[in-house]
């Protein structure tokens, strides 16, 4: 059985849990994630830890120990620029195909308001995952690194 937690800028989880969350998110995303301070950045961005649009952290629990998490981060825009994007997602490795994915992921477009972006390596076998909650792929991304 799992619990959810939601965590936002007036709840925001103890150093100790953003901790864990950091680990987490950076153990089970694999390669497809990004180093620490990343995680940790975006997921400050999140609760406001610095002057940003905020947005929100689900995670679910069973126990004390997260079973999947995900991180929206609100653009401040809308219309052409989706309101949020999907930063993170992720289960735990060893509980992969229970359904924790669907269930955390319909949790959080949920508790979204306005639209949703993510960017998804096309060989990440969570792109099924997104498809199946109803997220298409109507552009191209392209982008220039500097």
């Amino acid at each position: 059985m799992t619990e959810t937690r939601l965590f936002d800028p007036l709840n925001k989880p103890t150093d100790a849990e953003k901790s864990e969350i950091v680990n987490f998110l950076f153990e089970n995303l694999e390669e497809y994630g990004d180093p620490k301070k990343d995680i940790e950045k975006a997921i400050n961005y999140s609760l406001k830890e610095f002057t940003s649009f905020g947005g929100f952290i689900l995670c679910l629990y069973a126990g004390s120990q997260i079973k999947g998490a995900v991180v929206i981060n609100h653009t401040g825009m809308g219309g052409y620029i989706p309101e949020n994007i999907l930063v993170y997602v992720a289960v735990n490795k060893h509980h992969r195909g229970e359904g924790l994915g669907k269930k955390i992921m319909k949790q959080a477009i949920e508790h979204a308001t306005g639209d949703i972006a993510l960017h998804v390596e096309a060989n990440n076998p969570a792109k099924f995952l997104y498809e199946l909650m109803g997220f298409t792929n109507p552009y191209l991304e392209m982008r220039l690194k500097k």
